[in-house]
């Protein structure tokens, strides 16, 4: 293509969302003074415009509204045009998204918003097609009409924005009522439990029809209930439920079974036909959970699917000095020289593609088969493609396949007339021959911004999968993505974290001019990710950075008055409300995770008033958890941790001993809620020692590796075996 024929400010910025619109023919503004200072000025309507760059709805607004002439004008002439990546700037995002949730029922992105100079809202929805149609006003029908009402109603619309912000500054209010205390745990685990046991689809697991999320908050509650009842029939099927789910969705579509990893969502009820997009918070948690799934049941199958995330994460979304990007597209050209991007063009395939990349015969099958055969029957490919019409609206799967397990590999196999062993060589050959094959096609959009939080959770995945599967490499993997924090996302002068990062063009880190510096959700999964690599290594400085950020997040956001955290720093004229997070969805709220933060922190400094934070916030969301626990059950799992009291468990030994190796080895191959493990190396200059006086006290006995389990810093007596170990940790 020849030059644009418009540029706007947007050339700018850093963000990838915000450069694909930069040659809109919109005088896009970022968020910031001049556009607000404009709109003071010429006294007009802002319109705002929220998004992010692997949305595939953003990219049909921007090719149906924002590159047309024609709207552009009337956009220029009307109104002042902000453009936002909901990623970089989640706080602008949440107070609007409040807005348009209160006021329509529904949200999503694009978000499309209408506000005062003063920056209040007065309209808003999220994708409007361009032109009215039967069941839809257009987006140039709504911005004449708005227009033309600024211009006569003036005072009206005024006024109604002033109502709306207070009634939402009210509604939204989150605070401690009187004196209240935390709430009871076994009724905020029974009621979580049984409205997910309610909603759980019994057939292919998840907890709603369609559309169908991943949701690892669920699945991680469900193995924490699990834990505390596993004598009990609700025990077993809060298990049942989550490992039915993990397998489910492993074998459908949404799992990438040629390119590994996991697309966003689900848009049917079978786990079949996603919506293609690929994000880095979704893969960290998810490695997580298949990683915890193995540890419970000891069932390769979850290692397996760990190891395949991880992979693809390594591969795909790895900054060669060690961030993660944030996301791949769903939307991509289907073959070099086509000109309109469609969905899922770079993951899908049509049956007589698969025949002619497989079309050996198999030797020793029934007579006549090939792998074509065998891989199409195993993957539910058809000839004229496996897509429900009813996903497909705009028809952009016609005739095309996405690949999902159907048949067990027994049923396969048997079909076919062959050995179950020799069909997962053969299935793997065709993966590989499909993956070579794919490689050729155009790629999708790779957003490499870099965020904090999102890099935090992927490190967990990281870390927890190390140490659950015994793999040093990821585990090494983890810590070179937390040493890339420190270099690129930490301001040591300041001791804050900075929110993003993004790849420059000649593939170094770049940063804002501006940097943005960390909200909540930063330091909270940073933290979480610290503590998980601190066990993982048992490198004392990951630890040491983590209490460090502990004290600067309490700093920064803590509500004296009405308890928990704020999602933002006081201070920005430009943010209407400070809002705290009440829902865990496909990433936990920031206060949920917390809650274990603060009880982990104690656990390693002594400093008990983290404690008393934790059972603070728990009194906040008292009402929330008690009747709509579903909501928030990251927070319900935190509310059991906090009632049980973390155990810790203290390894004294060697730690290149095999004796000490063996220990932390069955320290992390089970599954135990409610523990922090510490490793103290008779080092009393170390960092532990000088936190936690009275590990000091404890020595190795008979020279061996020895275990304590300690409570509230009253240990057990030491066990220097492994078997009696295992049964310490059982609750």
């Amino acid at each position: 293509p020849g030059a644009p024929c418009h540029t706007n400010r947007l050339i700018n910025e850093k963000s990838p969302y915000l450069l694909q619109h930069a040659h809109n023919p919109v005088d896009w503004y970022p968020w910031g003074q001049e556009a607000f200072e404009k709109a003071k000025r010429e006294n007009k309507v802002i319109f705002l415009s929220v998004g992010y760059s692997t949305c595939h709805w953003c990219h049909v607004m921007e090719e149906e509204s924002f590159k047309s002439k024609e709207i552009g004008e009337i956009m220029n002439k009307h109104f002042v045009c902000i453009k936002v990546d909901r990623e970089e700037r989640p706080d602008v995002d949440k107070v609007y998204m409040t807005f348009v949730q209160a006021t329509s029922g529904g949200g999503g992105w694009p978000m499309s918003v209408w506000l005062t100079p003063d920056l209040k809202p007065f309209a808003g929805g999220t994708y409007f097609p361009p032109e009215d149609g039967f069941h839809r006003i257009g987006f140039r029908t709504v911005l004449l009409r708005i227009a033309e009402q600024w211009e006569e109603n003036k005072d009206a619309l005024l006024e109604s924005s002033h109502r709306i912000l207070e009634a939402l500054r009210q509604t939204s209010e989150i605070c401690v009522q009187g004196q209240e205390s935390p709430p009871p745990s076994k009724e905020v685990m029974d009621t979580c439990f049984q409205q997910l046991s309610r909603s759980y689809d019994e057939d292919y697991g998840g907890f709603s029809q369609s559309p169908k999320f991943p949701t690892p908050v669920n699945l991680n509650f469900l193995f924490t209930y699990w834990a505390l009842h596993r004598t009990t029939p609700e025990g077993a099927r809060a298990l049942q439920m989550a490992l039915h789910t993990l397998k489910m969705m492993a074998h459908g579509g949404i799992h990438d079974h040629i390119g590994q990893g996991f697309h966003r969502y689900s848009t049917d009820q079978h786990w079949h036909v996603p919506h293609f997009e690929k994000m880095l918070y979704d893969q960290g948690q998810l490695a997580a959970v298949y990683s915890r799934a193995f540890q419970i049941s000891g069932d390769e199958f979850f290692a397996d699917v760990a190891r395949d995330i991880l992979l693809y994460v390594s591969r795909d979304l790895s900054d060669q000095v060690g961030g993660f990007y944030s996301a791949e597209d769903a939307d991509s050209y289907p073959t070099t020289t086509s000109g309109e991007k469609r969905e899922g063009a770079f993951c899908v395939w049509e049956a007589k593609e698969l025949q002619a990349l497989l079309p050996d015969p198999i030797e020793g099958a029934r007579e006549g088969t090939t792998l074509g055969d065998v891989f199409m029957h195993h993957y539910g490919v058809k000839e004229t493609g496996n897509v429900d019409p009813m996903q497909d609206p705009h028809q952009e799967l016609k005739g095309k396949n996405v690949l999902i397990a159907q048949c067990s590999p027994e049923l396969t196999a048997a079909k076919f007339g062959l050995e179950p062993g020799r069909l997962d060589a053969l299935l793997q050959e065709c993966r590989h021959r499909l993956a070579t094959a794919r490689a050729q096609r155009p790629r999708p959009h790779l957003d490499t911004k870099m965020l904090a939080a999102w890099n935090g959770l992927m490190i967990s995945g990281f870390a927890q999968a190390g140490a659950a599967l015994a793999e040093q490499g990821y585990v090494h993997r983890a810590a070179q993505a937390a040493a890339f924090l420190r270099t690129h996302l930490f301001d040591p002068t300041s001791g804050r974290l900075l929110r993003s990062c993004y790849q420059g063009k000649d593939k170094s880190v770049e940063q804002s001019a501006v940097p943005i510096q960390g909200f909540l959700e930063d330091y909270v999964f940073v933290i979480q990710a610290l503590f998980d690599l601190y066990e993982a290594s048992l490198e004392q400085s990951w630890l040491e950075w983590a209490l460090h950020l502990q004290h600067m997040q309490d700093k920064l956001f803590w509500d004296p008055k009405g308890f928990a955290y704020f999602s933002n720093e006081a201070g920005d004229p430009s943010l209407l409300l400070r809002l705290k997070g009440d829902q865990d969805g496909a990433e936990p709220t920031a206060n949920s995770v917390t809650v274990t933060n603060l009880l982990r922190a104690a656990c390693y400094s002594g400093h008990m008033d983290w404690v008393e934070k934790a059972g603070q916030i728990l009194a906040a969301f008292s009402e929330r958890l008690q009747k709509i626990p579903i909501a928030l059950p990251e927070m319900a799992r935190a509310t059991a941790i906090f009632h049980h009291t973390l155990k810790q468990v203290v390894i004294c030994g060697d730690p290149q001993g095999e004796d000490t190796k063996e220990m932390l080895h069955c320290v992390h191959s089970v599954f135990s809620p409610n523990k922090v493990l510490m490793l103290t190396d008779g080092d009393s200059a170390g960092f532990l020692y000088r936190q936690l006086p009275f590990l000091a006290s404890l020595e190795r006995k008979d020279g061996k590796a020895t275990a304590y389990l300690c409570s509230n810093f009253t240990c057990s007596l030491p066990v220097t075996s492994v078997q009696e170990l295992r049964g310490m940790l059982s609750p």
